[in-house]
């Protein structure tokens, strides 16, 4: 049986967009384009260019196709595969609106993966009984938050010093293509310092070009990665962690851990090397118990703001009082002062008038005492 040859409808013009886009996105409208051309090449063989498509029934039925797949494919790979497919069907010159915003399926919103308190100080005690390279690795992406690519990626020169007592770890391009340095403290240089001692064990097997990494391990970059996924989950099961612990839930509890001791959204986007807060707050995960404390925490800093000022009143008399105009006034001023508080605390609202009247009253005490320090003696 002769073997049914694929249309090339948009190799053209994903060999234009290559020219300007980055290769991991040409790859990304690659597989759209081959998912669709197969579907076009077994349904409908006829069609040898983007003109001749039409949404019903050459869309609809590729939609149809995509949601009907086994095993499903998730929501977010579905909207990729029609945003680049959308793409392409425009730029090819169709003149028919053959993709729709309602076509395009809604993201699922995932909750934070966070660790929970107990879960993390068990891998952080199995992490630190055997300090190998390979766990000083997990130690670094749990205090820095960086994705496991960008700590494979880093070189021995990334710990830089800033000034008074400051270090900074600079990260290399990462998975959104940009550079940032992330503020250390003392355990973070302690790592590095570990990691720079153990390294020199695998530089005799390292291949060269990874000899200025600081992990040089004799893999590539992807099976590194793997080396850690598998190696922390040989950790959290000696560790007896409640579930099955990944490098990004790393990333998440460190991100959570931050918010929780007082970092503001914007700062740890910085760190994370996120583009928007809004990517920033699905790493954080807000519990009960945070919204307690941060509840009676702004309640008592409301409460502080109103606070009436209080005079300090001696309870007990003086045991040989000086009988003189400046004495009689004190007691005065002091009397004053306590009508005023009970009347704005009193529970006896129709006493509000009268209590005003004898403040009045004192304070014409008060005033005639002063016409008497004035008057000729």
């Amino acid at each position: 049986m002769k073997r049914r040859e694929k249309p090339q409808l948009f190799d053209a013009l994903i060999r234009n967009l290559a020219l300007t886009l980055r290769p991991g996105t040409i790859e990304t409208y690659q597989v759209a384009n081959r998912r669709f051309l197969n579907y076009i090449a077994v349904a409908y063989p006829e069609i040898q260019s983007p003109t001749q498509l039409r949404r019903d029934p050459h869309i609809l039925g590729y939609l149809r196709v995509l949601c009907e797949k086994t095993p499903p494919l998730k929501n977010s790979t579905r909207l990729s595969y029609l945003i680049h497919l959308r793409r392409l069907l425009l730029d090819s010159g169709c003149s028919e609106k053959l993709i729709l915003p309602v076509d395009f399926p809604r993201i699922d919103e995932c909750l934070p993966r966070s660790l929970s308190p107990e879960d993390d100080r068990l891998l952080d005690q199995e992490l630190r009984k055997n300090p190998d390279l390979m766990h000083s690795g997990l130690l670094l992406l749990r205090a820095t938050g960086m994705r496991i690519g960008e700590c494979v990626s880093l070189t021995t020169d990334c710990l830089r010093y800033l000034d008074h007592d400051q270090w900074a770890l600079r990260v290399p391009l990462g998975k959104l293509h940009n550079e940032r340095w992330i503020p250390v403290h003392e355990e973070i240089r302690q790592i590095m310092a570990r990691i720079l001692s153990l390294r020199n064990v695998f530089l005799p097997v390292a291949h060269r070009p990874s000899r200025d990494l600081l992990f040089p391990l004799p893999y590539r970059h992807a099976y590194c990665c793997e080396l850690l996924r598998r190696q922390l989950a040989a950790v959290d099961r000696r560790a007896g962690c409640s579930t099955h612990v990944t490098p990004h839930q790393l990333r998440h509890t460190f991100a959570t851990e931050m918010v929780r001791a007082g970092m503001s959204l914007p700062a740890l986007k910085e760190i994370l090397g996120h583009r928007s807060i809004r990517m920033t707050m699905r790493y954080i995960s807000i519990t009960q118990i945070d919204l307690q404390q941060q509840y009676l925490e702004a309640r008592r800093k409301i409460a502080s703001l109103h606070v009436l000022p209080k005079q300090p009143i001696s309870s007990k008399a003086p045991s040989h009082p000086n009988l003189n105009l400046d004495a009689i006034r004190a007691s005065l001023t002091r009397a004053r002062h306590m009508l005023e508080m009970y009347r704005r605390n009193g529970p006896q609202k129709d006493a509000d008038k009268k209590l005003r009247c004898l403040a009045n009253r004192v304070s014409s005490i008060l005033k005639k005492l002063s016409e008497l320090d004035n008057a000729p003696k």
